[in-house]
């Protein structure tokens, strides 16, 4: 079997799909491994780099792509991508197919077996090839970066010549990966942390890590069995919404990772919010590729109100392309040896982490999600 790494299209990507470790490693198992010329250049990695542990280095895009039996992507291939792909052909990367319908449906013409990384199911056996996880956690350490850069205090309490400063407080909405790796950056940065959730069982993950946790009580089931958070009823999220106004009035920070489904971003945070919030103050929205958790959050900018700074930051991960693309990259090589099998990839439809995987096969959309979204018109 022939892998192919292809330069990332897409602005503002800085990271690549496999680095040279992992290359390694699957050239070990006996798979061929050619890397286009460059793909790995902002993420710092040379094509010297990968021809030292076997690689081939492509110029020929085409030549590349027509000769893969297996291509790695981190963003979904565009058209001119998908074009050249040989027919029959697996792709693998975080094609986010619920969005991409114009992605899903290119690759379902030409009969490509597509895997999306967010559709990976969130198990025991799958955790290692948990890129959703891998990726939150990068989000999450820089929401607190980027809050910390510009709120207008401190974070640790500091006992100077001049008096004592208070330490800022942190409110974060939603206790993910993301949320967790907030919540611990924060403190560590020496924040006085706060956290919420509308799942009360990780109030104790919260409380691990060095925040307060408070909630909505309440006896309905907030998340689905992936793990996923789940929507409530318009009882549940009025009390919420208190609960939360309350808590951004009194913070210095807000951080938003709230995701219903892995992929729609509820509005948390109002603008009447905004407006009893403490001039100074800052909102981090790592929703914002969603549309944000924030009514004001305008994604890839930051805008100010009322002298609160909303920051919507996109893809973060690939703000940190070194170890974004080596964590990324262990994900995949993960993937692609837990089915090779006798020197071939086992495309096991009956395998619950192929079976939740799989977005288009023999020219089918198999993704029961992408279904409804394109019969219902979206994408």
């Amino acid at each position: 079997m022939r892998i192919a790494v292809p330069k990332e299209t897409r602005d503002g990507e800085r990271r690549v799909a496999l680095v040279p470790e992992s290359v390694k490693k699957l050239i070990k198992a006996g798979i061929e491994v050619a890397v286009e010329s460059g793909a790995g250049t902002a993420a710092y990695l040379s094509d010297e780099q990968y021809v030292e542990v076997g690689a081939t280095i492509e110029s020929d895009a085409g030549a590349l792509l027509g000769g893969a039996d297996f291509v790695l992507t981190v963003q979904p291939p565009n058209a001119d991508q998908i074009a050249k792909m040989r027919e029959g052909a697996c792709l693998l990367g975080s094609l986010v197919p619920m969005k991409n319908t114009d992605v899903v449906q290119a690759l379902t013409a030409r009969r490509i077996s597509a895997f999306s990384t967010d559709a990976i199911p969130r198990t025991t056996r799958a955790q290692s090839m948990d890129v959703l996880s891998s990726m939150a956690n990068i989000a999450g350490y820089k929401a607190v970066l980027i809050a910390a850069d510009q709120c207008a205090k401190y974070f640790p309490m500091f006992m100077t010549a001049a008096g004592t400063v208070f330490a800022a407080k942190v409110f974060v909405i939603g206790a993910g990966v993301a949320g967790l790796q907030a919540i611990a950056t924060a403190k560590r940065l020496g924040g006085t942390v706060i956290a919420t959730d509308t799942r009360s069982v990780v109030a104790e993950q919260v409380q691990s890590v060095g925040a307060r946790f408070v909630g909505v009580e309440s006896a309905e089931d907030a998340q689905t069995a992936s793990g996923y958070a789940k929507e409530l009823s318009q009882e549940f999220y009025r009390k919420q919404a208190e609960l939360i106004a309350e808590q951004c009035a009194g913070a210095d920070v807000v951080i938003t990772t709230a995701l219903i489904g892995g992929i729609k971003a509820p509005k948390l945070i109002t603008a009447e919010m905004v407006q009893r919030m403490k001039p100074g103050s800052v909102i981090v929205d790592l929703a914002a590729e969603a549309g944000g958790n924030c009514e004001l959050c305008e994604p890839g900018k930051t805008v100010e109100h009322n002298g609160v700074k909303i920051c919507g930051p996109l893809n973060l991960p690939s703000a940190m392309p070194i170890h974004g693309s080596t964590l990324y990259s262990r994900n995949l090589t993960t993937f692609v040896l837990e089915f090779w099998k006798d020197n071939e990839f086992k495309l096991d439809l009956g395998d619950e982490i192929i079976a939740g995987a799989l977005i288009t096969h023999a020219g089918a959309i198999r993704h029961a999600g992408v279904k409804k979204a394109l019969e219902g018109g979206e994408g």
